[in-house]
């Protein structure tokens, strides 16, 4: 988690184009990772990993990230962590994607509006394109993701993974 933190803080930095950053394909895989473990240990676990990655990947950031970037990034992630949790848990009687979808789906306008408007407001960084593009392309990650999740959480919950 802390890696994939501390990855996304320094992708967010080089753009792709106008509209978006390296950072928005790597960050969508700690919600991946959130929702596995609230899936198959439970929201307790979940918040134990979302608050682990944040202080470590928040010590890593500030070492390695501009420290406006760094803040911007664990205000955002550990808010958008807890959010995640909280939805996924609501949903997780439902069916198998919705969970995870729609937590995920919460925690990403979440993450984007504090990262965005923390990290870059008041700069010459044309932020507000970057966040419509990063939050699109976190949605479409939310679901590329679906099918690995529901693999990936079958093969832990399975009796002969115990």
């Amino acid at each position: 988690m802390s890696a994939i933190v501390l990855l996304s803080n320094i992708l967010v930095q080089f753009p792709v184009n106008a509209w978006l950053t390296w950072g928005a394909f790597s960050y969508p895989v700690a919600y991946f990772v959130t929702d596995v473990c609230n899936r198959t240990s439970g929201p307790a676990a979940a918040r134990r990993v979302a608050w682990v990655g944040f202080a470590v990947g928040l010590l890593l950031s500030v070492v390695f990230a501009p420290l406006r970037v760094a803040v911007a990034s664990g205000t955002a992630f550990i808010v958008s962590q807890l959010l995640d949790v909280a939805v996924f848990n609501r949903l997780r009687q439902q069916s198998w994607w919705k969970a995870p979808l729609f937590g995920s789906a919460a925690a990403s306008v979440v993450d984007t509006s504090i990262f965005f408007g923390v990290a870059f407001a008041g700069t010459s960084v044309p932020w507000l394109p970057l966040a419509a593009g990063d939050l699109g392309v976190k949605l479409a990650m939310a679901l590329l993701l679906l099918p690995p999740y529901r693999v990936l959480v079958g093969r832990l919950t399975a009796p002969s993974a115990r």
